[in-house]
């Protein structure tokens, strides 16, 4: 036991917690994916397990990402972001007009060797992490409209725009991330106010133009007025009621095959119907301890950057993850958004693994010696410094 322990300490830094909730994650993940690909390796006339292969393999992928990412400095994150974003951009419009589509959405662009690619997930930790860049270098000048805010308004609309255009969800939790950042960043309510009006407009072109538009507009009316509920809702329900307190044991689902896409979207109703109330609570309190440690690193970073960071990346994980399960159990339009951690997908793991990464090397601290010895100079530090009001960053 002391051994694992040494182990972990040496190779495993930064928060432990988190460590530990993303490994009961990955666990409950290729546990719950096991038992919902049956129909899957069916309609592709292969074996389950060689599907599962595929899951644990991009599973440890994700993790072997966080880990990477843990190790790095991630002051060098801000100056990658903006880099990234320049590249999200043509990778968006491609995928408007070129997408390959799977799960019944055009979402994905196809690289050899690489495989199936979902570019909105790229753009958004790109996003992120240079917003929080942004904000972090413009605090002494934050009411600039010039300088702070057109630059912030930019990016924040082009990237959820373009986004908008094949996955209008996924563009609106970012939005919303954005939002939270912004305020946490001290920006004033007014330029707030400025953001959501650049949101609803390219969220109603998204709703026009898009390639979702119309299946969009088909489920909010539909969650709206209540009176049709679509074959995916109800089989969801189905699925969380009939399994109880305890559930019906792993594997033992039932609407496992007749859920579309039990191993992604609706993965939530799989695991609280073989685990029952208990599986989903104990889900639900990983992902709010997985946010508590995130702005607890974000409170305890010496740096607005550092700060901004942590609690933009741990908002948009935790808030994908609430969107989902709130879908499952009837809280919300269905949005095709999959459960972090824990549903079938080579790129929401990677990318998900490479934000709490960056989480975690925010949570290490400025101890290490490497890191104060590639430190900005004075006046750029002076810059980073947490901004005083800010409830979720402590003082410099």
């Amino acid at each position: 036991m002391i051994k694992v322990k040494e182990w972990a300490d040496k190779y495993l830094e930064g928060d432990k917690v988190i460590w530990a909730v993303v490994f009961a994650l990955s666990a409950i993940s290729i546990l719950v994916v096991y038992s919902s690909i049956g129909t899957l390796a069916y309609k592709h006339s292969t074996m389950p397990e060689r599907i599962l292969l595929t899951h644990t393999m991009h599973v440890f992928i994700g993790l072997a990402a966080m880990w990477f990412a843990h190790r790095v400095d991630y002051r060098y994150y801000s100056k990658l972001s903006k880099f990234a974003l320049w590249i999200s951009i043509p990778l968006l419009i491609y995928t408007f007009t070129n997408g390959v589509s799977l799960n019944d959405a055009a979402r994905w662009i196809y690289i050899p060797i690489v495989g199936s690619f979902q570019p909105s997930d790229f753009a958004s930790l790109a996003l992120i992490v240079n917003l929080a860049s942004m904000l972090s270098k413009r605090q002494q000048n934050i009411d600039d409209i010039k300088e702070s805010l057109i630059p912030i308004l930019f990016w924040c609309g082009v990237i959820c725009g373009l986004i908008a255009l094949t996955n209008l969800s996924t563009a609106v939790l970012l939005l919303v991330t954005c939002m939270l950042i912004m305020f946490i960043g001290r920006v004033p309510t007014k330029y707030l106010a400025m953001l959501v009006f650049v949101g609803l407009l390219f969220g109603a072109l998204a709703l026009k133009f898009g390639s979702r538009g119309e299946t969009a507009r088909s489920r909010i009316t539909s969650f709206i007025e209540g009176t049709h509920l679509p074959f995916q809702a109800v089989q969801g329900h189905i699925a969380v009621a009939t399994g109880g307190i305890l559930g019906k044991g792993p594997g033992n689902s039932d609407q496992r095959n007749i859920l579309p896409h039990p191993y992604s979207d609706f993965i939530y109703a799989i695991v609280i119907e073989e685990y029952g109330m208990v599986g989903g609570i104990v889900v639900l309190v990983l992902y709010l301890l997985l946010l508590h440690r995130g702005m607890k690193a974000s409170y305890a970073s010496e740096r607005a950057f550092g700060g901004l960071l942590s609690a933009g990346l741990c908002f948009d994980t935790v808030c994908q993850a609430m969107v989902n399960m709130g879908v499952v159990v009837g809280l919300g339009p269905i949005t095709g958004q999959p459960l972090p951690l824990i549903s079938m997908g080579g790129t929401s793991m990677v990318f998900t693994g490479l934000a709490l990464g960056i989480v975690l090397s925010v949570s290490r601290g400025e101890k290490d010696a490497h890191w104060e010895q590639n430190a900005e100079p004075s006046e750029e530090r002076e810059q980073q410094k947490q901004p005083r009001n800010v409830p979720t960053a402590k003082a410099a």
